[in-house]
């Protein structure tokens, strides 16, 4: 959703519009490829071609998981792991290999819109080589760091969906890509069942843990596990969480 649609958007929730019936989940991957620079940790961030699902929106390599990824009888975590691999291929001319991936949460859209992507995030180190994009789905490349990226969309320089912005502020944290995975790779996989709310002319993104979560009450005092959105940028609160 770009940023100066929010107030709309949260007037209509506050009114009660119909959304109508949620659309079914689509199986997504996206995979972080993380390397070392002189200003921290950067990772390849692409910018999505505007005709698209996402369109003009900055994110990690990554796309829905088609059904020759893996077979149907595989975990889904395996397909997913195979399609994140296959995406950074085709939209960057990066390889990575699927089994040396960390997984480190998954997200699941409210229960609104069209296009709802039920979708793996991994993250890795980088491969040696050159970034070529495709020209078609992506249009633009950067190697960035958490930090500067978070800079850039507060600037209004680049969009983010939330899945993107929550995940560039956990990167923000490492100085180098060996703390980094460290970090990662023993923590499980973090859950993210986002349920969306209005509070004024905000949008307010809440996932279990949140005071607010189970009511819908984005005003309950109490442990902040959200992302409160408003036409002059985003604010992650995660006071009290643990």
């Amino acid at each position: 959703m770009k940023q100066k649609n929010i107030s709309e958007f949260a007037r209509r929730i506050s009114k009660g519009s119909d959304f109508g019936e949620p659309t079914e989940l689509i199986p997504a991957a996206t995979v972080i490829l993380l390397r070392d620079a002189d200003g921290g940790v950067e990772t390849l961030m692409l910018r999505k071609n505007s005709k698209i699902a996402f369109g003009g929106m900055w994110v990690f390599p990554g796309g829905r998981i088609d059904d020759d990824d893996g077979s149907p009888e595989d975990e889904m975590e395996h397909r997913a792991r195979i399609a994140a691999a296959r995406e950074a291929m085709e939209e960057a001319s990066v390889e990575v290999a699927p089994a040396e991936m960390t997984w480190i949460s998954h997200w699941t859209p409210p229960a609104m819109g069209n296009r709802r992507f039920n979708t793996w995030f991994f993250a890795t180190s980088a491969p040696r080589g050159e970034v070529t994009i495709d020209d078609g789905e992506i249009t633009e490349s950067q190697w960035v760091t958490g930090s500067e990226a978070l800079a850039q969309h507060a600037a209004g320089d680049i969009e983010l969906a939330p899945p993107t912005y929550v995940t560039l502020s956990l990167l923000a944290r490492y100085t180098c890509v060996a703390d980094a995975m460290a970090s990662l790779e023993p923590m499980k996989p973090r859950h993210y069942v986002t349920k969306i709310v209005a509070s004024g002319d905000d949008l307010v993104a809440m996932w279990e843990g949140d005071v607010g979560y189970e009511s819908g009450d984005a005003q309950m005092s109490g442990v902040r596990h959200r992302l409160v959105m408003s036409k002059d940028g985003f604010e992650l609160d995660e006071s009290g969480a643990v």
